[in-house]
């Protein structure tokens, strides 16, 4: 597998789980009764987007992604 494409499916999960997490905390939050705290779903969301974050910084670092140089 290319790593290019494992790199951006790995992206792509991990923004899935973030929204998956999202939508879990709202549901508590509209639903009012849960044994799990909704800070709990969102620490997760927080984590997992930092997580992204220094995902894209070490790809650029390293090469395997690289900037768009001509936006336009």
């Amino acid at each position: 597998m290319n790593t290019l494409l494992a790199f951006k499916l790995t992206l792509v999960l991990l923004l899935l789980f973030i929204l998956f997490n999202l939508a879990r905390a709202l549901f508590v939050l509209v639903k009012g009764e849960s044994k799990v705290p909704m800070s709990q779903y969102l620490g997760r969301r927080v984590i997992f987007s930092v997580l992204v974050v220094i995902l894209l910084l070490l790809a650029l670092a390293t090469g395997v992604i690289t900037p768009n140089v001509r936006p336009y």
